[in-house]
C-alpha cells in the first residue's frame, strides 16, 4: 500500500494499492514501513494466501476474458493505529474472482485492482479451464407466448366484444 500526497486542498493524502507480490518469508507476519519521505510512505503488508475455488470457475474465467487479468484486493482503514503513528489501510483479503470483486464492491468496501503477472494469469487459466463449466443458455419463449395476467397474478383475457352497452 502506498500513501500518495494530493492536489486537493480538502484531503492532503490518501491510499492506494501499488502492487501484489509474492509472499517471501523474509516478508515476515506482521505490516511494516518500506520507506517514507516528502512524497510519501510504502506499506507491506505480508501473508495473504490467493487460493482457487472449484465453485468459483465463472469468476475467474471472467477476470481471464477482461483485457488485463488482476488480483482485487479488499481493504479498509484501521480504526485506531497499531503498527504505526497514525491508522494505516489494511488489505483483509486477495482474490482473482470477480465475482469476489463484485460482491465486495455491492456492500460498499474499498476494491482494487493490480495487473496479475503472467504466471499467475497462466495458473488462473489451468485452473479455469479444469474447473469451469458454462451452464447451457435456456431458450427464452417469444413474449407473444407468455401467458396473460392480471396484476394479482391471475389469468386474465383480452375480448374485441363490448361487454356492456349493447350491439352498437
Amino acid at each position: 500500500m502506498r500513501k500518495v500526497r494530493t492536489s486537493s486542498r480538502w484531503q492532503e493524502w490518501r491510499w492506494e494499492l501499488e502492487d501484489v507480490v509474492e509472499n517471501e518469508e523474509t516478508f515476515g507476519a506482521e505490516p511494516r514501513l518500506l520507506h517514507r519521505d516528502a512524497a510519501g510512505e510504502r506499506w507491506l503488508h505480508p501473508g495473504f494466501p490467493v487460493e482457487l475455488f472449484r465453485t468459483d470457475g465463472e469468476g475467474y474465467f471472467l477476470n481471464l476474458s477482461s483485457p488485463a487479468p488482476c488480483f482485487f484486493v479488499l481493504w479498509r482503514m484501521e480504526e485506531e493505529p497499531t503498527v504505526a503513528d497514525e491508522p494505516i489501510p489494511r488489505p483483509i483479503i486477495v482474490s482473482l474472482s470477480y465475482h469476489d470483486a463484485g460482491r465486495w464492491l455491492d456492500a460498499q468496501e474499498t476494491v482494487e485492482q493490480v495487473p496479475a503477472p503472467p504466471d499467475v494469469v497462466e495458473w488462473m487459466r489451468a485452473f479455469a479451464e479444469e474447473h469451469y463449466v458454462p451452464e447451457p443458455r435456456k431458450r427464452k419463449r417469444p413474449e407473444s407466448f407468455r401467458r396473460l395476467e392480471d396484476r394479482f397474478g391471475q389469468p386474465a383475457s383480452v375480448s374485441t366484444h363490448k361487454k356492456y352497452g349493447g350491439e352498437n
